[in-house]
């Protein structure tokens, strides 16, 4: 194989991989992994604990939940406003505080202490909210 078709077929594959869709959640999973999360959440829509109430979370604006305090470093990722999407919860999983220090512009942290790091555990988690 020619250097030019190697080349071509790396640059091919990268274009591929970075276009993949991201991995396919199990909501089963995700329900049996959320029970480590229930301890600061509840799925019961106006059922705040420690963290708020994560009924119908994927697709809400930050900073929305009634009768939820939010911590400083969340209100001030609000300012700058984000929806929790799915791209937005894949990586506020990962790590909390990194993530709203991007989104703020500045470091921040969070409430949230927990930290999923398997790719496929936040794909099945984030799969369960969205039946929630």
């Amino acid at each position: 194989m020619t250097y030019t078709r190697k080349l071509a077929f790396a640059v091919t594959s990268l274009v591929i991989l970075a276009t993949a869709p991201a991995i396919a959640g199990d909501a089963a999973n995700g329900e049996k992994l959320f029970k480590r999360c229930a301890a600061c959440h509840s799925t019961d829509a106006g059922v705040n604990k420690v963290g708020p109430s994560l009924a119908g979370s994927v697709g809400r604006e930050c900073g929305t939940v009634d009768g939820y305090k939010y911590g400083s470093g969340y209100q001030a990722a609000c300012e700058k406003g984000f929806v929790a999407d799915e791209a937005f919860l894949t990586d506020y999983l990962k790590d909390p505080s990194a993530k709203l220090s991007e989104i703020a512009g500045s470091k921040q942290r969070s409430k949230m202490a927990f930290k999923l790091k398997k790719e496929d555990q936040i794909a099945d988690v984030i799969e369960f909210l969205k039946t929630k």
